[in-house]
């Protein structure tokens, strides 16, 4: 079953659900507030569980259903996005739930090392695509996880910096979200 192509993607929403986790995440890693007690531990870990987890999920799971059931996207580079939120909103379900549940972070340096490989495997698609914002998007999480991998084996100064690349991606992702929204909402022309 074939339908109309769409030109409403549903970007903004993962774009926004992982900006918002990056944007938790991101201050409290590279200042240190609220500081980390079991408290505020469940807090973060709900809201990676729910904002870029299940956010990221659906947008994925929406991308793959309308470019391979509905043909109602049909731009290439849409698959990559589709893999990408995907795996991304997984992967953020069990690091938000490592949170809640108080788990050992070092496992996450061996996750980080085939998310560095999707993260940069996105950037080739995006820049070949000519569409660097989300071609930036990428390169800011491939530094996400390459920060990840050493923070997560206990490096202090690598835990700031995934702090500041956190805060920093999560920015952009808001700057994404409000790009996406206005061009399909209001007609704008912003870089996306």
């Amino acid at each position: 079953m074939a339908i109309e192509p769409s030109s409403f993607v549903p970007l903004a929403l993962g774009f926004f659900g992982l900006g918002v986790g990056y944007l938790i995440y991101g201050p409290q890693e590279l200042i240190g507030y609220p500081a980390r007690d079991r408290r505020v531990d469940i807090t973060t870990g709900i809201w990676g569980i729910w904002m870029p987890g299940f956010l990221q999920f659906v947008t994925g799971v929406l991308l793959f259903v309308g470019l391979s059931w509905f043909s109602s996207f049909t731009e290439p580079p849409l698959y990559m996005a589709a893999v990408a939120f995907t795996a991304y909103g997984v992967h953020w379900w069990a690091l938000g739930m490592g949170r809640v549940f108080g788990s050992d972070p070092r496992p996450n340096a061996l996750m980080a090392i085939p998310f560095i490989v999707l993260s940069v495997l996105g950037a080739v698609v995006f820049f070949g695509a000519h569409d660097n914002p989300v071609g930036g998007l990428f390169v800011g999480l491939a530094l996400v996880y390459i920060c990840e991998f050493f923070a997560s084996l206990g490096s202090v100064l690598w835990g700031r910096a995934l702090g500041l690349v956190h805060t920093a991606t999560g920015l952009w992702l808001m700057y994404l979200t409000v790009a996406a929204v206005l061009n399909m909402a209001r007609g704008f022309n912003l870089p996306l």
